[in-house]
């Protein structure tokens, strides 16, 4: 599969997420790189079986971040998965911060994995972070 640019979209609840994904698959992402993350790691295993998602795991946010979440809070782990991904720290805060307000984050990856210290910048978010 060729490197998309990634999306990311928050949602209210199963069903929303579920048209999202769709959306995303009818738009040519792999199923492979389609996620959903919860602030509840039951629920995020819930709805990742019911809309056949993925869940970002080692592959996707690397070994070394995998070990330390180990030890994190959620919100650090979800923000770390989230950064792992591309997403900047800003926005990173921005959607744990949602994911607390009991949203689904809905991510279509462009399949690029980023260190703590980088971000794409290309990333398109649904709704747009407001300045």
């Amino acid at each position: 599969m060729e490197i998309q640019v990634t999306n990311v979209h928050t949602v209210d609840n199963i069903q929303q997420a579920r048209e999202q994904l769709e959306r995303y698959k009818t738009r040519g992402y792999d199923k492979d790189h389609l996620y959903v993350l919860t602030h509840d790691k039951e629920r995020n295993k819930r709805i990742a079986a019911s809309t056949d998602a993925d869940e970002i795991g080692v592959a996707e946010e690397g070994l070394d971040t995998a070990f330390a979440n180990i030890f994190r809070s959620r919100g650090a782990e979800l923000r770390a998965k989230l950064r792992s991904m591309g997403i900047s720290k800003e926005e990173a805060e921005r959607l744990e911060e949602e994911m607390d307000n009991d949203r689904i984050v809905v991510i279509a990856w462009g399949g690029n994995q980023y260190d703590d210290n980088d971000y794409d910048p290309n990333i398109v978010y649904f709704p747009p972070l407001l300045i």
